[in-house]
């Protein structure tokens, strides 16, 4: 499992002080780098290799400014082309938010899925 913490910004705020709904799928993805890396080590967009298919975000809790977020992530599966990543926002030892983003390995010339490769499925496996 990957682990992020971060501390919440006062403009990610909303007018009853708590964290904005739209924030949690952008702290979502930034924790997701390490997997970008696992397919573009370099994070080159120009050599980008997934597309986001689906995201979905559950909230449980509030979440409030000036106090440390930990952002946990996992591999939940892995298919054919496409894995899906489980991500969870904890403040003060509660989970507050879970999120589920389906990526799908992709051919921006050919416009389609490709098969992931064995090395890239190793590597997800570790997260699992």
């Amino acid at each position: 499992m990957l682990s992020e913490v971060l501390m919440p910004r006062f403009s990610e705020t909303d007018v009853l002080g708590h964290i904005n709904n739209t924030v949690l799928p952008v702290w979502f993805e930034a924790a997701r780098v390490p997997i970008f890396k696992i397919f573009t080590p370099d994070l080159n967009p120009l050599d980008w290799k997934l597309i986001v298919a689906k995201v979905e975000v559950t909230f449980k809790g509030e979440l409030f400014y000036g106090q440390a977020v930990e952002i946990k992530t996992k591999i939940e599966k892995i298919g054919n082309s496409s894995f899906v990543i489980l991500q969870q926002a904890w403040q003060h030892d509660e989970c507050c938010a879970e999120g589920r983003t389906v990526m799908v390995r992709y051919d921006f010339s050919k416009k389609s899925a490709q098969t992931l490769s064995d090395n890239e499925r190793s590597a997800l496996t570790m997260y699992l």
